[in-house]
């Protein structure tokens, strides 16, 4: 049977990477109702999707006042509303799909995982990597014994200059205190993809990181604050906007300046919104770097560095055995296997489906989850709830040891989130 659902969020994530999967898999799963306060994003999505007048609504409270209208939820609100939405979705009696991170504190998050226990209901969290080609294929490699016994490994997050600057300096993500943490907005990722591949929880985190370049002092007081207001150096600045959303910023970072793709609506946009700001004149404050250092409870080791003024996109990697070595580029759908004992090496590039966000990951994210409705397997799923917690307190944990300068004891961590022993 199709399972019916609504989109609570109708922005980037909803609309154009889950949304979709509904039309291209209409036996699988349609959308019956769409919860967005943006009017023009409200009535695009449930134009695409044939939903009627009576099945939209301005905000997801006036959804939850309704009886359950379908069997699932997809939460793609903002990081800030995640923990009042999941807590009142789960309660109207949805099985609920969650965007990341799931909560902005730590305490928020472990409530999430024991409302939805409570409820008997799923709760999925969008971790989409761990549906990736790519990355299964180096959770495999791993799990075969072929490296060996694992002793280290480094895994950089590389966001390009021009995502960096929409994401975390103009955007939604640039202020934590409208969103979350940088390490755990954009990194819960990638500790997530540390412990399940490492197949162990960390014991030790330490972290390193600043805003060092973003900020007012780095340019004249004759730069603008909008790119838009006559720049002097527009011509030498890599992040001048008309020339990173007309030319270089693909349509994921267009639609959000503006529905309409038009090179003029595009500079409207970027005239009145925040996409036009200047990078040195906005109000962000996350860090443009960090640098995560974990030791594991079996002995391995891991830093994990993010860092905002990469040349491309993409996530790199290595991991030592004792065997053999792992190298992995992303943007490369490279994978590279290095053996000690004889040199030969194989390069693997995983089948990843064409066109698909995070390399098949959020597709793969989206069959997963109509197949645990469909198998009514309750929690028990790649990533669920009580799974992804773990990368979600290792984020709250760096973030603290950031601020704080020392080591986290994350036993200690653990039981004071927890409060008590689950």
């Amino acid at each position: 049977m199709t399972v019916e659902a609504v989109m609570v969020g109708a922005g980037g994530r909803g609309r154009l990477a889950y949304g979709p999967y509904a039309l291209d898999h209409p036996d699988e799963i349609r959308f019956v109702a769409v919860a967005e306060p943006d009017d023009a994003r409200r009535a695009e999505f449930a134009k695409a999707h044939g939903i009627s007048r009576a099945g939209q609504f301005r905000s997801w409270e006036d959804l939850v006042e309704r009886p359950a209208l379908g069997v699932a939820a997809l939460n793609s609100t903002m990081d800030q509303t995640h923990h009042a939405s999941t807590l009142a979705l789960l309660a109207a009696g949805y099985e609920v799909l969650l965007e990341k991170p799931m909560a902005t504190s730590p305490q928020d998050c472990v409530d999430l995982v024991r409302a939805a226990r409570q409820a008997g209901r799923m709760l999925q969290i969008c971790h989409v990597l761990r549906y990736a080609p790519f990355f299964r294929t180096i959770y495999d490699i791993v799990r075969s014994g072929r490296l060996g016994g694992l002793v280290s490994a480094d895994w950089r997050e590389n966001l390009s200059y021009f995502h960096f600057a929409h994401s975390f300096v103009r955007g939604r993500w640039s202020n934590s205190s409208r969103s979350a943490p940088m390490i755990l907005a954009k990194c819960c990722h990638d500790l997530d993809q540390l412990v399940w591949i490492l197949g162990s929880q960390p014991s030790r985190v330490a972290s390193f990181g600043s805003l060092r370049h973003f900020r007012r002092e780095r340019v004249a007081a004759a730069v603008p604050e909008r790119c838009t207001d006559g720049c002097p150096v527009a011509e030498e600045c890599p992040y001048f906007a008309p020339r990173v959303y007309l030319e270089l910023g693909g349509s994921w970072f267009r639609d959000a300046v503006s529905l309409d793709p038009s090179p003029e609506a595009i500079m409207r946009g970027l005239e009145l919104g925040p996409y036009g700001r200047c990078v040195y004149h906005c109000d962000n404050d996350v860090v443009d770097h960090q640098v995560v250092l974990l030791e594991f409870a079996n002995g391995q080791a891991a830093s994990l560095t993010m860092q905002g003024a990469s040349h491309v996109e993409g996530r790199t990697m290595r991991l030592d055995g004792m065997r053999a070595t792992l190298l992995g580029n992303e943007s490369r759908n490279e994978l590279v296997i290095l053996d000690h004992r004889s040199g030969a090496s194989q390069t693997i590039r995983p089948q990843v489906p064409h066109g698909a966000g995070h390399g098949g990951g959020d597709v793969g994210l989206m069959a997963a989850f109509v197949a645990a409705l469909e198998r009514g397997a309750g929690d028990h799923v790649l990533t669920g709830a009580e799974d992804s917690l773990e990368s979600h307190l290792l984020a709250f944990a760096a973030e603290e040891a950031r601020l704080s300068g020392e080591v986290i004891e994350m036993d200690r961590y653990r039981r004071l989130v927890m409060g008590r022993h689950d």
